[in-house]
């Protein structure tokens, strides 16, 4: 299968000599905050030496904002990086993988020589509890994403409980996503990381990428009390994964509340409205509770789109859809119009 992922701008200008409207990436559409971009510029003054490489600063600040232990905490180069260091940390034989859902979960796995057990969604892509089923001691690894990449599902949170504890049964590992969870109505009631503690085999994955508009910087972390775990995660990889730039940009991340705040306020209003619209179309909706929507059009719709400026998400390379599913951000009232109304031109 390809990997591809959303947000090749760079693809889309070297073809139509434009910058496009984004919709194939699932980033904030504030763009960076006022204070993350000034301490980057300050930041900027001490590049002639090496990074932190244990990043000590943001380490602490995180453990602070997730009431966690600081040892509880590991840095990495996007929460892409910290999957691949998991995968060559655990060294699993066999792993269990939802699908549809993001790519490098695959890719890493198979790049350890992992046999990997997809369990697939049906629409409406929810997951069933015969996944919790389908968990045994022959289960190295088993991986999910709340909410999910690409269909903006989460997973019922006492249902995720229950297969938190049968893989502490079965000596599984659970590596849980939870990039997008910020962007939920509730997040505080699907997140997994006030369970750390009472479930050592847990390891959460969080980034800066989407809802701080942060992904050139390449930020991500992960959560989990195995501290054993996450040193053998750290050894395998390159020091320095984390730059100087990165971690300052982290740290003024986490101080921008009222940027986030607007940020939610911004998904919980659009994301119902866009749905309605691409419904009224005809398109088949997917009830997705993230920053963004998974859809299903009989319409190609790729070329068209671009010609117009606007960059989709073809969905074609995820495990379990074809090339009739798209995947659209929610983004600003004004560019969500932009989008319906080039889609109503393309579809009449």
């Amino acid at each position: 299968m390809e990997r591809k992922h959303g947000g090749d701008c760079a693809a889309f200008e070297r073809e139509y000599g434009f910058a496009p409207l984004d919709f194939s990436a699932n980033v904030s559409p504030l763009g960076v905050p006022e204070g993350v971009h000034e301490a980057v510029c300050r930041a900027a003054a001490g590049i002639d030496r090496y990074p932190d490489p244990d990043c000590r600063a943001l380490r602490a600040s995180l453990a602070e904002k997730e009431r966690v232990a600081p040892s509880w905490v590991l840095c990495g180069n996007g929460a892409s990086e910290l999957i691949w260091r998991a995968a060559l940390a655990a060294k699993p034989k066999r792993a269990l993988v939802a699908a549809p859902c993001f790519a490098e979960y695959e890719a890493a796995l198979g790049a350890c020589g992992c046999e990997i057990v997809r369990f697939p969604l049906a629409e409406p892509f929810a997951l069933p509890e015969e996944f919790l089923r389908q968990i045994n001691h022959n289960t190295n690894i088993a991986i999910l994403c709340n909410p999910n990449n690409p269909t903006g599902r989460t997973v019922e949170p006492a249902l995720l409980r229950r297969i938190a504890e049968r893989c502490r049964e079965t000596g599984t590992r659970l590596l849980l996503d939870e990039c997008f969870v910020d962007f939920i109505d509730e997040p505080e009631a699907h997140t997994m990381k006030d369970c750390l503690e009472e479930c050592p085999h847990l390891l959460i994955f969080r980034a800066f990428t989407k809802l701080c508009g942060m992904a050139g910087a390449r930020l991500g972390y992960a959560l989990c009390a195995d501290t054993a775990f996450l040193d053998a995660m750290r050894r395998a990889g390159p020091p320095w994964s984390v730059s100087s730039l990165a971690q300052a940009a982290g740290l003024a991340a986490l101080r921008e509340k009222n940027y986030v705040n607007q940020l939610r306020a911004l998904i919980q209003a659009e994301r119902p409205r866009l749905a309605s619209a691409l419904a009224a179309l005809g398109l088949r909706v997917i009830p997705g509770e993230a920053n963004f929507l998974l859809f299903r059009s009989e319409t190609p719709l790729g070329n068209p789109l671009s010609e117009r400026g606007i960059l989709l998400r073809g969905c074609a390379d995820f495990a379990e859809l074809d090339e009739t599913w798209y995947r659209a951000a929610v983004r600003t009232r004004e560019e969500n119009d932009r989008l319906i109304e080039a889609l109503r031109e393309v579809l009449a």
